[in-house]
């Protein structure tokens, strides 16, 4: 059931979305009771495989667990893989967890364009614990920032990101960082990684909710740092909601949430009308001509469109 009403927030057809508009506004009021947790890095990070046994252990705390997984989509097919089910295959096998992989399409930030009203479906279905992966390419992975409440990036160490960590970016994003893989030989080379990330957080300003960046090490393969991640999740949680921090923080990104709606809704009612769209054709033709500037071009049509808007009240 939890499925097909993601599949039906996704879809683009017009009844689908009326539908799926009045779904999430009657179980807003059933949304809201769970840690949002985001989680990115760098492809080979062994994200999947972090995020099964970071799962298998919250559900151990007798915790139901949602995974929102991002896959990116080809800009030429339009197609994605949607491989990260596969590779949590213990998780998936798990009534208390469930595994939601979804294409990015067109939206940047390493997140789908419908994962916020994803996991209030999701909360509505009673998970304590949804954890959305991003698409994990590098720095630009924030707009996951806007959606969870703690934010966590897995690092690997030795493989010359250490010095990345002291410019800004995604790493002053970061709630926490994590050293993957450190088992092993790769032990030696993670601590050494953990006191140069550590070092190179010291460096941020405060930030807004007062909680200090931690960053740890962990193993997927021997469960090291697992349960020590999700011990600071939890007093992430306790220390910000203390504060009030927990809850204002929500509020924005709902805030920024309508901004964005909003703007959508914007460009599908410009897309609605056919004389814009004749329009566009034509000033998208003299700009390929090189008569006339994109900026000139893009006053034009808002100029256009709020003539059509007069003439349809």
């Amino acid at each position: 059931m939890l499925g097909k009403a993601i599949s039906l927030i996704e879809s683009n057809h017009p009844k689908d979305q009326e539908l799926a508009s009045q779904l999430v506004d009657n179980i807003i009021d059933k949304t809201g009771n769970s840690i949002r947790i985001g989680i990115t890095g760098v492809p080979g990070v062994g994200k999947s495989t972090f995020i099964e046994a970071f799962g298998e252990y919250i559900i151990g705390q007798q915790k139901k667990v949602a995974v929102l997984t991002v896959d990116p989509s080809s800009q030429l097919t339009k197609g994605s893989i949607l491989g990260d089910k596969t590779r949590m295959d213990d998780l998936s096998k798990n009534s208390n967890a469930f595994i939601r992989p979804t294409a990015s399409g067109n939206t940047l930030g390493g997140v789908s364009n419908k994962t916020r009203e994803a996991i209030l479906l999701c909360e509505a279905a009673g998970y304590d614990v949804i954890i959305v992966e991003t698409v994990g390419v590098g720095q630009s992975e924030v707009a996951v920032k806007s959606m969870v409440d703690f934010f966590l990036l897995l690092m690997l160490a030795g493989a010359g990101d250490e010095l990345q960590g002291i410019k800004k970016g995604i790493m002053e994003m970061a709630n926490a960082v994590v050293i993957t893989k450190a088992d092993g030989d790769n032990v030696k080379h993670a601590k050494e990684a953990q006191a140069e990330y550590q070092h190179a957080l010291h460096l941020f300003p405060t930030s807004a909710s007062g909680w200090s960046p931690t960053v740890l090490t962990s193993s997927s393969l021997t469960k090291k740092g697992i349960a020590e991640t999700w011990e600071m999740i939890t007093k992430y949680q306790d220390q910000t909601t203390k504060s009030g921090f927990f809850s204002d923080n929500r509020s924005n990104q709902n805030a920024s949430w309508l901004q964005e709606y909003f703007q959508h809704l914007l460009i599908v009612d410009l897309h609605g009308f056919t004389d814009v769209q004749k329009e566009m054709i034509d000033l998208k033709k003299q700009i390929k001509d090189n008569t006339l500037s994109v900026h000139a071009a893009g006053k034009k049509l808002l100029s256009f469109y709020r003539n059509v808007l007069r003439k349809h009240p």
